[in-house]
């Protein structure tokens, strides 16, 4: 017993007790971050169409955060996609989005409601310009779209938005020398299957469902987009400059590229939310999404391409601050 042990014996006892609870009590804070709160409550995420990227990657994202934040619940938005996103992002209307950095370029720039408030989380993966005609259309090039009829997206998409520029570099007056039609990928290829439109412009991940559906129904081929194009889009300044030269590989539709790559057009994708947005909350959505990209890459390929060394750039917006925490936190 401790009363019949000598009084240095006694003392040593008790030091030896007192190190061990200290060294159990700091064991205890790092494994069970005590007086933490999880966040709780309910977020909204804009997605996008229902047979696009954004939407897929939004569905298989909310199983990830109930995961890692069980108390959260997560809202999905379907949208028209980048423009409308930016939009209910930048007025309240959702929380979190993913939308292509020319929409929200040109959102700033046309200094439209809340666009200040903006922020960014990660930059993503990119976003590539389909051009798609069925393989017997005799158009080689965006210049021979004129007189044709294209559907070009929805008002509130992403790919309205650098259809209508991918034109303009061509010579082309979008309101003018096509005849525009506003389906999106929803329609699109069903439209073409029937002969309806002559081509549909589509801005998406690698692979697009819909276009890879229709290349094993229909016979069909992508219109490369060459880099002369990529000039005159950067000579449009404003937006524009978020576009690049880019190769869509060869294995992206092999029904449709038959073995060879496709020179075309890409724009980066960016996780957004408004400045005001919980520090906390935003910090552990962005580790989430960070941490999700093997689990739903398995089922989404463009989420593959998250990469943490890249994330941090998400030009043209500042990077939030919980963003910045998660950043730091990750840091070598």
């Amino acid at each position: 017993m401790l009363q019949a042990l000598p009084r240095m014996s006694r003392r040593r006892a008790l030091l030896g007790s007192a190190a061990a609870f200290v060294v159990f009590g700091l064991l205890l804070w790092w494994l069970l971050p005590i007086g933490e709160e999880l966040p709780n409550g309910t977020v909204t995420f804009s997605t996008g169409t229902p047979t696009g990227v954004y939407e897929k990657y939004g569905t298989l994202l909310r199983p990830a955060i109930a995961k890692d934040l069980p108390k959260l619940r997560v809202r999905l938005l379907n949208s028209d996609g980048s423009q409308e996103n930016v939009r209910r992002v930048a007025t309240g209307r959702a929380d979190f989005t993913i939308a292509a950095a020319d929409a929200v370029e040109t959102y700033r720039l046309e200094n439209k409601p809340g666009a200040g408030r903006l922020r960014g989380c990660a930059r993503l993966y990119d976003d590539y310009v389909h051009l798609v005609v069925p393989r017997s259309s005799p158009v080689q090039s965006v210049a021979d779209l004129k007189g044709r009829r294209v559907a070009v997206g929805p008002g509130g998409s992403g790919v309205r938005l650098i259809a209508e520029h991918v034109l303009a570099a061509a010579g082309l007056n979008p309101h003018k020398d096509i005849t525009a039609l506003s389906d999106g990928i929803g329609t699109m290829p069903d439209l073409l299957k029937r002969h309806r439109i002559d081509a549909f412009f589509w801005s998406g991940g690698l692979p697009t469902s819909a276009v890879t559906q229709l290349s094993r129904q229909s016979a069909v081929r992508l219109v490369p987009i060459g880099s002369d194009l990529v000039a005159k889009l950067h000579e449009q300044g404003g937006a524009s400059r978020n576009y690049r030269a880019a190769v869509m590989p060869a294995d992206a539709y092999p029904d449709i590229e038959q073995g060879s790559a496709v020179q075309t057009v890409a724009v980066a994708n960016l996780l957004i939310t408004r400045e005001e947005m919980n520090a906390d909350l935003t910090e552990k959505i962005t580790r989430t999404v960070i941490d999700s990209r093997d689990r739903i890459g398995a089922q989404v390929h463009a989420a593959q391409l998250v990469d943490l060394r890249t994330a941090i750039y998400t030009d043209p917006l500042q990077l939030h601050e919980g963003a910045r925490r998660y950043y730091q936190s990750v840091k070598p």
